[in-house]
Formats: C-alpha cells, sequence, structure tokens
C-alpha cells in the first residue's frame, strides 16, 4: 500500500497482515494526511506484531518532518523485528555471528531495513553522529548489505564536514 500515492496493493513491505489491520492500511492510504496518522497507530494497537504497520508509521512520520514519531515507530518496530528473529533487544548487542539471514525477506531484514530507517531519521532531527553509529553497525552486520544505507552515509558524511563513516576525514590517515 502506498500511502503517498494511495495506490491499492495488498503486498506490504514487513510481510502479512491480517484483514482488520489490511483493512486500517488500505483506510490510511485513501484518508487526508492528518487523518492517517490516527488509523496507522490504531493498526498498530490492534496487531503490535505486523511488521508492515511500523513501516508505513515511519514512512508517513518522517515524510511529514514529524521525527520524534517517526523514531518511535521505527524503534517499535525494530523491537517486534528483533522479536520475531529472535534477535537481541538492544540493536548494539546485535553481532555479526548471531546466525539472521539479512539477506532474505523476513524479519531479520526488516530489522536491517529498519535500522537504516532510523539511521535516515536521526539525522534529519540533527544528529548525525547517531546516524553514523547505525550506519556503521549496519555495515558490520551486512557488509554491501544493499540497504540503501550507502546514500544515508553520504548526507552524514556532508553533515559531519566529510568524515568518512570511520569519523576519519577524507586523505587522513587512520
Amino acid at each position: 500500500m502506498n500511502l503517498s500515492t494511495g495506490e491499492a496493493s495488498d503486498a506490504f513491505f514487513g510481510g502479512e497482515v491480517s484483514e482488520a489491520v489490511r483493512v486500517l492500511l488500505h483506510q490510511a492510504a485513501g484518508a487526508a494526511a492528518d487523518e492517517r496518522g490516527a488509523l496507522l497507530w490504531t493498526a498498530q494497537a490492534i496487531a503490535p506484531d505486523a511488521l508492515a504497520v511500523y513501516y508505513a508509521l515511519y514512512k508517513f512520520h518522517a515524510g511529514r518532518r514529524e521525527f520524534e514519531q517517526a523514531e518511535r515507530a521505527a524503534l517499535r518496530g525494530l523491537q517486534a523485528a528483533a522479536l520475531q528473529a529472535r534477535l537481541p533487544s538492544d540493536w548494539q548487542a546485535v553481532g555479526p555471528g548471531c546466525g539472521a539471514d539479512f539477506h532474505a525477506d523476513g524479519p531479520a531484514r526488516f530489522w536491517l531495513f529498519t535500522l537504516k530507517a532510523l539511521a535516515f531519521i536521526r539525522l534529519r532531527s540533527g544528529q548525525p553522529e547517531a546516524s553514523r553509529l547505525l550506519l556503521d553497525h549496519i555495515e558490520r552486520l551486512q557488509p554491501g548489505s544493499r540497504v540503501g544505507h550507502e546514500v544515508i552515509g553520504a548526507m552524514v558524511s556532508a553533515a559531519l564536514g566529510g568524515a568518512t563513516p570511520g569519523g576519519t576525514p577524507p586523505g587522513a590517515a587512520a
């Protein structure tokens, strides 16, 4: 469901949803922007394990520059995905040897994608260092994971005055 265009689809990023949640997501897609948030948070309350709802929530709030709400949704989505993927609840405790397949569709991939979304949200809310920590963690977990974190990394680098993801300015000795 594309909440920006209202394009109808029954394919949701994050997996399947119940019929009640599906109805709410479709209603949110067709609703006025000021009504969407309430519909999406209602869907989250009904189905706190539905990862697709968190994706819709953090995309919606980030698009409206409501970064506190977007971060709240992303953190809740991260927790729900961690539980489903059997990952530690603290994202910093997830290590390369955790046994999760971040390449296959499923909760682990959603978790990694949501970690990237959280990096974007933190960057946009004026926290480039916090964003860089998240991006560094993604790279440690899955080098070349292709979740789109490279673009955010370039934005973080620019925000930090050209520092590379490891914090070293370009051209400086590491």
